[in-house]
């Protein structure tokens, strides 16, 4: 047995048909030169041949008298890698549409706790011949980042590499005379000392909210039509920028990187919210999910942290609202960083704990939001990537919907690109692609506003 962090323990005693809770992570690919009509079948095939799984993609929660436990895992010893792995074709005319409804179905429905929480989707059909990886995991397995990371791992660097190591293969062993084996009563300990972690975390903050009077703290966001009850079917869209443009706004307006994903995010926000005639007078509020992820930590586990935005909705004017922005961030971070970790982290539970209770018959109406929307930056990859042969040309995340919390934005880069995942109750957020067109129209805001 092998006992769960008090976050991944959330993660799945929130879940339930209404709020599913896996990660996914849609990947396209263009087929190398000369691929013959089977090469996605035998990438399937090959696939089925990885029967050598690490421990992380053989968990599932811990069955105590009939009932799941939130409290531990246990290892699956016979993986049916048939039912985790599955090839899939698009209907005609095989358009990025049929691929979207395909992937908000799949993103739609929960896994099973009887087996390992993971599904791996091969999906061909595309008409310009591309074809498309859908994966998801559940989230108290992984974060954004290690889920990235885990999908990127079958592909290489180099084009002509036959051979790939799936995602759920074993990683390299690495030599070592200090070998970290944690018995549950070291395990107990350390979840232990992170609960115990959370006085001293929120008590540092109340004191720096009190001293900076800058803190962006939960509830203070304004209700809108985001912030609603969910049902359980999504809608998934998808898109890539240049991340050329996104640099050259940063680097005149002197601001960060996800300073200026955030201001085309609040933007496009602002552009739905008044064409649904739904735009509060007050600002929105986003959770940023930060990485508290250490270089030498295992791949797998949630080391996140979150802090709140100030999205800047109630100002006409886009330099205004990046500007807003970027200090927000600003105050917001400093104060995350200077706590250790393991208190960040409990901060963070404290932020993330009331949008999970939303998931409650009646709380995600009866209580003010938390905050407004999730926007999420995963760091991506800087040098393409290929598998077996076929070009990574598209890699767009697809997160979570809560009651409260209709709508996530997710996005990650992929070598020369910024690739946006929207995810949305497919009830309460309509017209989602509309959001698409307000992305493109906040960024050029953003362009112009700075001189570009």
């Amino acid at each position: 047995m092998e006992l769960m962090s008090p976050i991944d323990s959330l993660f799945l005693a929130a879940e339930s048909r209404e709020h599913p809770l896996h990660v996914g992570s849609l990947q396209l690919f263009s087929p190398p030169t000369g691929a013959g009509r089977g090469f996605v079948r035998e990438i399937h095939q090959a696939m089925l041949k990885s029967t050598e799984l690490a421990p992380l993609f053989r968990k599932r929660p811990m069955g105590v008298h009939g009932a799941f436990s939130n409290f531990g895992w246990t290892l699956e010893n016979d993986v049916d890698l048939d039912y985790h792995v599955r090839r899939s074709a698009l209907p005609t005319p095989g358009r990025v549409r049929e691929l979207l409804e395909l992937t908000s179905r799949l993103h739609s429905n929960l896994l099973d706790r009887h087996r390992p929480l993971w599904e791996t989707h091969l999906i061909e059909g595309l008409k310009d011949g591309r074809f498309a990886i859908y994966s998801k995991i559940h989230h108290a397995l992984v974060d954004g980042v290690s889920g990235l990371s885990l999908m990127r791992q079958s592909m290489s660097a180099d084009p002509d590499v036959d051979e790939f190591r799936t995602a759920w293969a074993p990683a390299p062993q690495r030599a070592s005379r200090h070998r970290n084996l944690r018995n549950p009563l070291r395990q107990l300990g350390g979840v232990l000392g992170s609960v115990a972690g959370l006085a001293p975390s929120t008590a540092r903050l109340a004191r720096a909210a009190l001293l900076e009077q800058q803190l962006t703290l939960p509830f203070g966001a304004p209700r809108t039509m985001l912030n609603v009850s969910v049902g359980g079917a999504r809608r998934c869209a998808a898109q890539s920028w240049e991340l050329d443009r996104v640099k050259a706004i940063k680097d005149v307006a002197g601001v960060s990187l996800n300073d200026v994903v955030l201001a085309m995010c609040a933007g496009a926000l602002r552009a739905y919210l008044e064409e649904n005639e739904a735009l509060p007078d007050a600002p929105l509020v986003a959770m940023v999910p930060v990485n508290l992820r250490n270089e030498g930590d295992a791949v797998g586990g949630n080391r996140i942290g979150a802090v709140l935005c100030n999205l800047a909705t109630d100002r006409y004017d886009p330099a205004d609202r990046l500007e807003s922005i970027h200090n927000s961030m600003y105050n917001n971070k400093k104060v995350m960083s200077q706590l250790p970790r393991a208190q960040a982290m409990a901060l963070s539970l404290t932020m993330l704990s009331p949008a999970a209770l939303n998931t409650l018959p009646g709380l995600a109406t009866a209580t003010p939001p938390p905050f407004n929307v999730c926007i999420s930056n995963v760091p991506g990859s800087r040098e393409p990537l290929y598998l077996k042969g076929a070009r990574l040309v598209g890699s767009y995340p697809m997160s979570l919907a809560l009651n409260g919390q209709a709508l996530n934005i997710t996005l990650t880069s992929t070598v020369d690109t910024l690739d946006f995942g929207l995810v949305g109750c497919r009830r309460s957020i309509p017209h989602l692609q509309r959001l698409l067109s307000h992305l493109e129209t906040s960024l050029k805001e953003l362009e112009r506003a700075v001189g570009l």
